[in-house]
């Protein structure tokens, strides 16, 4: 709190005088004060008077405040422009004693206060205006201004809670001693009390003067903290109570500490980050060379991968205290930034004072290259929660820092440490439902007007149509020979695959003489098959489920992809759609193409089951339609990010394993990239990463694998038999097993959604065109799903057919079951007809 608030004269300024006067609270500025009698590096809290005889330019106000002015001082005559377009808490008004009483309520609530001109410095006259402007700061500049004020009058206004202004020429100082004349002045840095001494006008006055720590001594007269042993002090500011009988020195304390007993405060250790900040300098200035806090230090790449490394797992973080103790890890390492830069906590709280001094705000989007992880709309997105305790992201997309994985030795890994290995990213399913309900429910009420609306909201394509049916137009279809040729290729193989996989039989099982059960499948007649397109085109998918689907005999074959701009569809998927026998084509994405199959719209056709991965949206979508029993509809599994497991020994191909690794992370920043060595040594390791870096590098999608390959796992194993037992606890989408004699480890798998056997068999191979399918379970659920197939598509109808001695013998067993449980009507159906054959 201030005792007065001093008021540049407007022309030439001791300089020494301002930095002075910066150290004991706000100075006003009068806006015409030439900008070269500031200095650039002065710290001062301003209140900048502007000038009443020109004209308003809130553009200027708005600028000055935004360029760290505290407040802005305007006359009453503008009162109405600014009062609720500005803060009022940066807002003080300019009035005559004579017109004080003309401001109106509503502007005195818009105002956080008033300097008013007098000729008379009357305590209890200058107190009626504190109550007529309750609630805020009453300010007092006498006219004219010949002579300061005493130092009693100056007493009786700051009890009054007024402060007066006084020119820089009539400079003064009031507070009241202790009876010896010495003022208790607490100490503090960075708000924390350092300890309690005493100050006297000689000293106040030096140190204003200087800028050191300088206090009185009952028993030696003038202290100069530091002046023998090192620790001394820079003032940063000085405050008085608000009785003015204690004065507080805010200081940046230096050398051993405050204290006689070498400590940084006379009450005890200092905690939290200010105690931080000081291990860290201390560290910073003599921890030994081969340290880690050293190759923090030194290292800029080491110290870039741990920042954004914790950022990521704060972000991840769910719980309150998984929060706080990520927190605290990333402002380790990013004081650690700023300690390595000469940066202090005081600085921080310097640049965040000026930041939120500003009136105009930045648009409060992400930047570009973290804008495509935020999930802006429910189509075409693909955020998805990273991983708890994952890996580094990078910092830019345009680093050319290296492309490391994370290692970990499972010998030595802690069962906290393994749980971890095994975790996947986390799909609030409550939150995203509750994000993609509304989209569901416009689709599901107003149908296809809702399904163009929110295609040219999400998709940003303006159509006409939301279906396109059969026959399709050839030029939709048009590809180039190398691309056709390859689909077909791709298409004979997995028609073959699933064909196989088709039962053609009825299965007929006589249980006991005159009972015959048997089981026969049946097509589901109608299907929806989601084809993503965000960041790729994808004729895969579309292979993937529309031949199973084909193959099954499903009657109706409902494809649905997001559009491109134009509103067209990929001539890679068009002509995919023509090869399945697709009976619609739905031009949507996201929740509401989910929606719109599961419900079904004026030209959409409803469908029975929904297949095909996607987004959080789209998983989520599906999610919430199969739990609606209006909708009548299920889907096939639940789907996450894509994800590799790479089971490698020492017969490995370095170069084929990294292609493999990258294969998979290409897909997105949330793959998830898993490579699980056998025996292997520190250095056959580094060829790999050595290779995946090459490869990463040359590779167009290589944005996309900086971030999603630093968050991926190599897992040291011993044996085969440990690296497998773990694969099975991690139940991966993909698994590839790159070891001497791969086949005779295939009976030891027990869940994974398809395996790749051998050097010669890569994942792309099954992703696109070997016959297997490429729509598999992830997030772990291998555990309990297949990936899809030909059975996905059909359902099993069991039948059994009883004769009359079948049930003679049949009829008394489930008679006295249905009797046990109580169901009479289950026993009379068996009884009533037990009695014709025996009458």
């Amino acid at each position: 709190m201030s005792v007065f608030l001093p008021l540049l004269d407007g022309g030439n300024i001791d300089q020494a005088l301002l930095r002075s006067l910066a150290r004991i609270g706000p100075v006003i500025v009068p806006s015409n004060t030439p900008p070269s009698s500031l200095p650039p590096d002065l710290d001062v809290s301003r209140y900048i008077l502007l000038d009443q005889t020109s004209s308003l330019n809130l553009d200027e106000i708005v600028q000055w405040l935004d360029l760290g002015a505290d407040k802005v001082i305007v006359p009453l005559a503008w009162a109405k422009d600014v009062v609720g377009v500005l803060p009022a808490d940066r807002l003080i008004l300019l009035l005559d004693v004579s017109n004080a009483s003309a401001v109106s309520d509503s502007v005195r609530k818009g105002i956080s206060g008033v300097l008013i001109k007098t000729s008379t410095l009357d305590a209890d006259f200058i107190g009626s205006f504190t109550r007529f402007f309750s609630g805020a700061d009453i300010y007092v500049l006498s006219t004219p201004s010949s002579s300061p004020p005493s130092q009693s009058t100056i007493r009786d206004l700051r009890r009054a809670n007024t402060i007066i202004v006084l020119p820089t020429t009539l400079l003064t100082y009031s507070a009241t001693s202790e009876p010896d004349g010495l003022f208790p002045t607490v100490v503090t840095e960075d708000g924390r009390s350092l300890g309690l001494v005493y100050s006297s006008t000689e000293s106040i006055k030096e140190s204003i003067l200087t800028g050191k720590g300088i206090y009185q001594s009952r028993k030696h007269g003038l202290w100069r903290k530091g002046e023998t042993s090192g620790a001394s002090q820079t003032v940063l500011g000085i405050r008085v109570d608000c009785d003015l009988d204690a004065l507080e020195f805010n200081v940046v304390q230096k050398g051993s500490g405050f204290c006689h007993l070498s400590r940084p405060s006379c009450f005890g250790e200092s905690k939290g980050l200010y105690a931080l900040q000081k291990t860290l300098q201390s560290r910073f200035e003599s921890s030994p060379a081969e340290s880690y806090t050293r190759r923090l230090f030194s290292d800029p790449e080491l110290l870039r991968a741990k920042i954004m490394e914790e950022a990521d797992e704060l972000c991840s973080a769910e719980t309150q205290e998984e929060v706080a103790f990520e927190a605290a890890d990333l402002i380790y390492f990013a004081l650690t930034r700023c300690i390595a830069s000469g940066v202090t906590i005081y600085d921080i709280e310097r640049s965040l004072d000026k930041k939120a001094k500003k009136v105009t705000r930045r648009k409060g989007d992400a930047k570009p290259k973290w804008a495509e992880n935020t999930p802006a709309t429910a189509s075409t997105s693909t955020f998805t929660r990273p991983p708890p305790r994952s890996a580094p992201v990078s910092w830019s997309k345009t680093t050319d820092g290296p492309i490391r994985m994370r290692t970990y030795d499972l010998s030595k890994a802690s069962p906290e440490t393994r749980s971890q290995l095994l975790r996947r990213p986390v799909l609030k399913s409550d939150e995203m439902i509750a994000k993609v309900k509304p989209i569901v429910d416009d689709v599901r009420q107003r149908g296809d007007a809702a399904l163009l609306e929110l295609t040219a909201k999400f998709d940003k394509a303006k159509l006409d149509s939301t279906v396109i049916f059969p026959p399709f137009a050839p030029e939709s279809t048009q590809l180039t020979d190398p691309i056709r040729n390859a689909i077909d290729v791709a298409y004979a193989n997995v028609q073959k695959f699933h064909a196989a996989q088709n039962e053609k039989t009825t299965l007929v099982v006589e249980t006991m003489p005159g009972v015959v059960c048997s089981r026969f499948s049946r097509p589901i007649a109608r299907v929806g098959l989601y084809v993503p397109g965000g960041t790729a085109i994808l004729p895969s998918t579309a292979l993937m489920l529309g031949v199973p689907a084909q193959v099954a005999g499903c009657k109706q074959i409902v494809l649905a992809t997001p559009p491109r701009p134009d509103g067209s569809i990929s001539p890679e998927v068009m002509y995919v759609a023509h090869l399945v026998g697709a009976s619609a084509i739905l031009k949507a994405g996201g929740a509401q193409a989910v929606a719109a199959l599961a419900y079904g719209t004026q030209t959409v056709p409803k469908v029975d089951k929904i297949f095909g991965p996607g987004n959080q949206w789209v998983t989520a979508a599906k999610m919430l339609v199969q739990n609606d029993t209006d909708a009548l509809v299920s889907i096939d599994m639940p789907a996450g990010p894509s994800e590799v497991l790479v089971i490698a020994d020492s017969t490995c191909n370095p170069a084929f394993v990294a292609a493999d690794l990258l294969s998979q992370a290409e897909h997105g920043v949330d793959s998830q990239v898993v490579l699980v060595t056998v025996n292997l040594s520190q250095e056959e390791i580094n060829r790999i990463e050595e290779e995946v870096e090459a490869q990463a590098r040359v590779l167009p999608r290589v944005d996309i694998i900086r971030q999603s390959i630093p968050k991926s796992l190599i897992v040291k194993t011993t044996s085969v038999d440990e690296a497998i037992k773990f694969s099975n606890d991690y139940a991966p989408e993909h698994l590839i097993l790159h070891l001497k004699d791969a086949r005779s480890a295939l009976p030891q798998v027990e869940n994974a959604g398809s395996v790749f056997v051998g050097p010669y068999s890569p994942e792309s191979c099954g992703d696109y065109a070997s016959g297997t399918n490429h729509t598999l379970p992830t997030n772990g659920y291998a555990r309990q799903f297949s990936g899809v197939n030909t059975q996905s598509f059909q359902k099993h109808i069991t039948s059994q057919e009883v004769t009359a001695d079948g049930l003679l013998g049949l009829g008394p067993v489930v008679a006295t079951l249905a009797d046990c449980e109580g169901l009479q009507a289950h026993a009379n159906a068996v009884r009533i007809r037990l009695r014709t054959l025996v009458a």
